[in-house]
């Protein structure tokens, strides 16, 4: 799911490539968005790129390729994360006399809310799309829970892969070193580890091909933290 202003950018960049063979400038980008400098422009750039939409290519002038295309720009369908379930059964024999119980794990439901390519809309936060059972133990400390589907490699490095779905306990409040989703300029969030850096904040990732994004502190709203991870195979 992009935000409106991450989805005007690409199909003004389909349109054009389809158009003139060649992708748009960042002044005709910045002046088709209405935004009031091109540092905006880069951010949604580097958010599209992210969550696989757009390709840049290296040593090359205007050189942005499109990729895929969501369903409202004629894309096809995200067939969603399924989540795989392995029923269990009982033993064949019974167990030898004396033997202590086993402890079974309690497990809660955990509202998936959308994707984050290490970076999503804050909009797909508001919409559960479905539910994930997570151990209890893993919801660890006061506040609400939620999932988010990860999309891209910004954070490989931390163990974070493209398909994994990960745990955020709601915060407004971070140390750091703690990888959390941070909400930038009210309109996009991302998955990056927090660091405070004077008066500003830097969201860094956890792959060496994506830069360091460094805002000021008010800039950016912490909206939850990485308490668990769930991956399939």
């Amino acid at each position: 799911m992009l935000t409106k202003k991450q989805l005007d950018l690409l199909a003004f960049i389909h349109k054009r490539v389809q158009r003139d063979g060649v992708p748009p400038s960042f002044d005709e980008m910045k002046l088709a968005l209405d935004l009031r400098s091109k540092s905006g422009i880069h951010r949604l750039i580097t958010a599209l790129e992210e969550r696989g939409f757009i390709r840049r290519l290296a040593h090359r002038a205007r050189a942005i390729e499109v990729v895929k295309l969501p369903e409202s720009l004629g894309g096809a369908p995200n067939p969603g994360f399924t989540p795989r379930v392995i029923d269990g059964d009982r033993p064949d024999t019974a167990p030898p006399t004396g033997a202590l119980p086993v402890a079974v794990a309690e497990a809660m439901n955990v509202p998936v809310m959308g994707q984050i390519a290490a970076g999503v809309p804050i909009e797909a936060i508001n919409h559960m799309t479905h539910s994930v059972t997570v151990p209890s133990g893993m919801l660890a400390g006061s506040g609400e829970h939620y999932a988010l589907e990860v999309k891209g490699d910004s954070m490989i490095d931390a163990g974070i892969n493209d398909g994994d779905v990960v745990v955020i306990r709601e915060t407004s409040t971070a140390d750091d070193g703690d990888i959390v989703v941070a909400l930038v300029e009210d309109h996009e969030a991302t998955l990056k580890t927090f660091r405070r850096k004077g008066a500003s904040i830097a969201l860094e990732a956890a792959n060496p091909a994506y830069e360091t994004r460094v805002f000021p502190s008010h800039l950016v709203k912490v909206q939850g933290r990485l308490v668990g991870l769930i991956r399939t195979y």
